[in-house]
């Protein structure tokens, strides 16, 4: 086997366990979003042809929701710099930033809106603005 990414297999096992759905900032999400009465579906393509998931999906209204971690897609705010391996993590998080960028594009030429919330956002707050986005596709969707 080849160079690790890990720094010890203490860190190995540990960034290997993190979940890739249901963590507590996306339940909290999930939770809140539901408690406006709005339905979705959870961890799903938005398009079919792209190998990309959403949090959450509104396929009617074409919304999708992402749900970003911290570290792993750079928030301004929060972001730390990893000290081991710092160019391996620094380039993974470069690429999650431009995979991104390239999702909300192409979800937005197939007449998708994407909605980004960060992990650390109050989730009442995001689930109002995912509400929000929701009604108002539904009211466009109508006239």
């Amino acid at each position: 086997m080849g160079e690790s990414w890990a720094s010890s297999k203490g860190v190995r096992a540990s960034m290997r366990s993190n979940r890739c759905r249901d963590t507590k900032p996306e339940l909290a999400l999930r939770s809140a979003v539901h408690a406006l009465g709005l339905r979705y579906r959870v961890a799903a393509r938005p398009l079919k042809d792209l190998r990309r998931t959403a949090d959450m999906v509104f396929p009617t209204e074409r919304v999708a929701v992402f749900l970003d971690g911290c570290f792993w897609h750079g928030c301004p705010e929060h972001h730390t710099v990893a000290v081991t391996h710092a160019t391996f993590w620094a380039g993974k998080v470069a690429s999650n930033r431009a995979r991104d960028r390239d999702t909300d594009l192409r979800l937005g030429d197939a007449g998708w809106l994407s909605v980004r919330v960060w992990e650390h956002e109050d989730p009442g707050e995001a689930a109002q603005r995912v509400r929000d986005e929701v009604l108002a596709r539904r009211r466009i969707r109508r006239s």
